[in-house]
């Protein structure tokens, strides 16, 4: 059977589709339930959360069902805080901050890296299944502490290389990230735009050179993405982008129209928002900061300077100033309950598989 793979078995679920954690929002309770209940794995999007929604989000999910979901931390950087960067950011940030009426920005952000701890004790605490990690890969103690309790750990790879790396580390899994991917790229070893490889070329020869489950993600959308991941070596698929447009999901709805209005050449790699490489939507934001990423402070400096741009264009539905994560295969979204959206999958996974065996 298809659905019988490593990946199943370890995290026990129904199918190899996990819901990609994406920050910000968009995996509500409700969604990462959904994605559990009707045979996938849910997934917290827990990199900009508190420790206190995060706790209080779990409690909630377990309310919710009773089976397995997971986790997704954001590995901390340390970026040097340089105040020329951050003012001449805040310069060209400042025009946009007066279009949507928010007060001149004073106080310099300030890097808190032990929230990412506190995290991990309330993983611990409430024995979460599953805990995942994107940015990097976290140190030893903390794998042997999640290990240790049982939860499987799951990397973030954008090479071969980096795969390779999460396995020496003692991760359980890695997500291998292709080039067509909605959201923040995964990449830490190498430089990222060296490591924008496609999943065709990089599922293959990441399951050559580990021995770990490989979980495809970018651009997989359909029972054709899903066939075709397994059929490269992969284990299981991670989506983002198809949750996104969920009924169940908390992206704001200007986003989620967006998405499922867009065309493939609109998903553009940008450094505007948050100081690190992500694919979204092209927007106004987009274009004009264009010309002056090179010069913005890295993440998670750049991110916390345009939060209140962010958040007040939401507030005010402008979505020409609003960061519209998407991969490259928006045009196959779907606007359905997440569990539709699975059971969908599912009979096209089926209907290849009967279209070959005739």
């Amino acid at each position: 059977m298809w659905n019988h793979t490593e990946v199943t078995r370890r995290l026990s679920i129904q199918y190899p589709i996990i819901q990609a954690g994406m920050a910000g929002g968009i995996t509500t309770p409700e969604l990462v339930a959904a994605v559990s209940d009707a045979g996938g794995l849910g997934m917290i999007g827990a990199g900009y959360m508190t420790p206190e929604k995060l706790a209080a989000d779990i409690q909630k999910i377990r309310e919710l069902t009773s089976k397995p979901f997971g986790v997704n931390l954001f590995v901390p950087e340390h970026p040097a805080v340089i105040q020329e960067e951050i003012d001449r950011a805040n310069q060209l940030l400042e025009p946009i901050r007066q279009m949507l009426g928010i007060a001149k920005k004073q106080e310099v952000p300030e890097i808190d890296t032990s929230v990412f701890d506190e995290m991990i004790q309330i993983v611990l605490k409430y024995e979460v299944p599953v805990c995942s990690f994107t940015f990097g890969i976290p140190g030893s103690e903390t794998i042997r502490q999640l290990k240790k309790r049982g939860i499987v750990t799951i990397g973030t790879a954008t090479t071969v290389k980096e795969a390779v790396m999460n396995e020496e580390a003692g991760m359980d899994m890695v997500v291998v990230q292709g080039s067509e991917a909605g959201g923040h790229r995964g990449s830490f070893a190498e430089p990222f735009d060296q490591s924008m490889i496609g999943n065709l070329a990089l599922i293959p020869q990441a399951a050559d050179h580990v021995s770990i489950p490989i979980i495809a993600a970018g651009g997989i959308m359909d029972g054709r993405g899903v066939f075709a991941s397994l059929i490269l070596g992969a284990q299981a698929v991670q989506m983002g982008t198809a949750f996104v447009a969920c009924k169940e999901s908390g992206a704001h709805e200007r986003h989620k129209q967006a998405i499922l209005n867009a065309s493939e050449e609109q998903a553009v790699i940008t450094s505007a928002f948050s100081g690190k490489p992500a694919r979204g939507l092209i927007n106004e934001f987009i274009l004009r900061m264009k010309g002056h990423e090179d010069a913005l402070p890295a993440y998670p400096i750049q991110h916390m300077l345009t939060r209140d741009i962010r958040s007040e264009a939401a507030k005010q539905n402008k979505k020409e100033w609003m960061s519209l994560w998407c991969g490259q295969n928006p045009r196959l979204s779907k606007n359905v309950p997440a569990a539709e959206l699975i059971e969908t999958i599912a009979r096209q996974v089926e209907t290849i598989i009967h279209r070959f065996q005739t």
